[in-house]
């Protein structure tokens, strides 16, 4: 019991260091969206709108990506490891977070640069209220699977 201990710190122990810096860049995601959210008046040459739609959008791609092919990835081979169930949450999760990430990209794809950004002004306030409802879920299903996939595990590692 004492090796399978000292193996599973030897895998997951960097897991929580991961998801800490995960949860970090969270935080920005919500910190810049919430500078444009609160911008109640966008005008054709509002440069700010512009600089920190693309700064958000910038955040929240990282976020996502440490999320598919960091966060998510050692999760689920956490789980798999322990074999206690909880991958089957995962299986459950996972596809709608693809969707949500699917989201998400088009959303970047859209006003991630200065002109797109401008372009689409009228837009923005209506499909910002769209993306503050998806990474509020999309936070509520992450938090689901960190503390079924890790947490639940978190004693047996320390």
């Amino acid at each position: 019991m004492l090796e399978r201990c000292k193996n599973a710190k030897e895998l997951w122990g960097g897991v929580h260091e991961l998801i800490d810096r995960w949860l970090n860049e969270r935080q920005e995601v919500i910190l810049l969206y919430c500078a444009i959210e609160g911008l109640d008046q966008y005008t054709p040459i509002d440069a700010s709108i512009e600089v920190k739609t693309k700064a958000f959008c910038q955040m929240m791609m990282d976020y996502v990506s440490a999320g598919h092919f960091e966060v998510y990835e050692q999760l689920f081979k956490e789980a798999k490891e322990f074999d206690d169930g909880s991958i089957e949450l995962a299986k459950e999760i996972y596809p709608q977070l693809k969707v949500n990430t699917q989201d998400l990209l088009d959303f970047n794809d859209k006003y991630s640069n200065d002109k797109n950004t401008s372009e689409h002004l009228n837009e923005l306030h209506l499909e910002l209220s769209t993306i503050g409802e998806l990474l509020e879920d999309r936070f509520q299903k992450e938090d689901q699977l960190i503390h079924s996939l890790h947490e639940s595990h978190r004693e047996l590692i320390a």
